[in-house]
């Protein structure tokens, strides 16, 4: 690989096997060792992070406000204790530089790892938008604890929040601010908040029960420009709308992270890619999480992580597994406006159909077949869930 050679120079190696080596300690990478565990009691298991290595939940980040949880208070288990739990070496602040398939050996900021069996767990980054003005540098993002911290510090003297993009996180993050009394602004392009995953009825009546909680959303518009003042920051919408705010914060998504598979010959899509025993186009390489695609599948969510978890575990223990997606619906941490979204499986043409609930709407939608393949639901039409989760065909068998 080029420019291995020349950080091989400037790294330590260790010459000890790692049979199952892993990339990342998120929910990705922790739970399949923990799955791998319940199979293998032996083979020698090995994660390396970035980061400190505590183990908290990543969806716990964008309604830990209301909870009057701060940073540390999120965490379930040190590094060190899951370590211990699992039976595994756990290295934290060390980042892989750069992967040589043929070999089978990681390099790292500080020393070179051998593997039998290589998973990339590594996520997903904020995606960084080009905004005008010196007031651009002040945006904060929260994709990690490390992050929420920070954003915990500037959230103390602020009462003002402006927030970029009206999808899930956005939104979370909107009704979690309101909740401890912060104002909140909301902006994004759509016609309606959540307007990947709501057809538009479902969007206006959940958009209405933000507002009632105190949410302001600026819509069908972006940001051209953040600028600095005496006091705060001024942010000026392309709809010639200007907005006053103490803190800004960017949850326009996230981006797979695939530059170290890239760089290493390993094939990527939107994410790495991946066939559905999770192995990428490098041998005994293997992928989940929020940097994998799936037979063309990029599922950022818990509940896929956990399918393909389990099943990767069952591979890597020597029974080769295919994951299996069932309809995986997801709950939306809005106490404002209760939403569960089923949305349909990725290309599959259609139309929305929506029936009013009483407080709520209940959206169908069906395939060109009349098969209903997805659903939305708001208010209290979410009881509803579990009895259309019931008609959901599989995502992937």
């Amino acid at each position: 690989m080029p420019g291995f050679l020349s950080l091989v120079a400037c790294c330590r190696y260790d010459d000890r096997m790692s049979g199952i080596l892993i990339l990342g300690t998120g929910l990705a990478g922790y739970t399949l060792a923990r799955e791998f565990r319940k199979l293998d009691a032996t083979t020698p298991v090995h994660l390396l992070t970035a980061n400190s290595g505590c183990y908290y939940s990543k969806p716990s980040l964008s309604n830990a406000l209301a909870q009057n949880k701060d940073a540390a208070q999120l965490v379930l288990n040190t590094g060190e204790q899951m370590a211990a739990q699992l039976r595994a070496q756990v290295t934290t602040h060390v980042r892989a530089t750069s992967i040589d398939t043929a070999s089978h050996t990681v390099c790292t900021s500080k020393e070179i790892y051998r593997y039998e069996k290589l998973v990339l767990a590594i996520g997903a980054d904020p995606i960084r938008i080009d905004i005008g003005g010196d007031g651009a540098a002040d945006i904060v993002s929260v994709n990690n604890l490390d992050d929420y911290a920070r954003f915990r510090e500037r959230l103390a003297n602020s009462r003002r929040v402006a927030i970029l993009g009206g999808g899930l996180i956005g939104c979370e993050f909107a009704n979690d601010l309101r909740a401890v009394g912060i104002d909140v602004a909301v902006v994004d392009p759509g016609p309606t908040p959540l307007a990947r995953f709501l057809p538009a009825p479902c969007g206006r009546f959940f958009q209405k029960a933000l507002e009632g909680a105190g949410v302001h959303f600026h819509l069908g518009t972006t940001v051209q420009s953040i600028t600095r003042q005496t006091r705060g920051l001024r942010l000026t919408l392309t709809s010639g709308i200007s907005l006053e705010a103490d803190l800004v914060l960017s949850a326009v998504g996230l981006r797979p992270n695939t530059r170290l598979a890239s760089e290493s010959g390993i094939q990527i899509a939107r994410g790495i890619a991946a066939n559905r025993f999770l192995a990428t186009s490098s041998p005994d390489v293997y992928t989940l999480g929020d940097c994998a695609e799936i037979e063309g599948l990029h599922l950022p969510f818990v509940m896929p992580i956990m399918q393909a978890a389990r099943a990767l575990a069952g591979t890597l223990s020597g029974t080769p597994t295919a994951v299996h997606y069932p309809a995986m619906p997801v709950v939306v941490k809005t106490p404002a406006c209760p939403t569960v979204l089923c949305p349909p499986p990725p290309g599959v043409d259609g139309v929305w159909s929506e029936e009013d609930a009483g407080d709520g709407i209940r959206a169908l939608f069906h395939d060109s077949s009349g098969n209903v393949r997805g659903f939305a639901l708001t208010g209290n039409a979410t009881q509803a869930k579990q009895s259309l989760l019931k008609e959901m065909p599989a995502l992937l068998n």
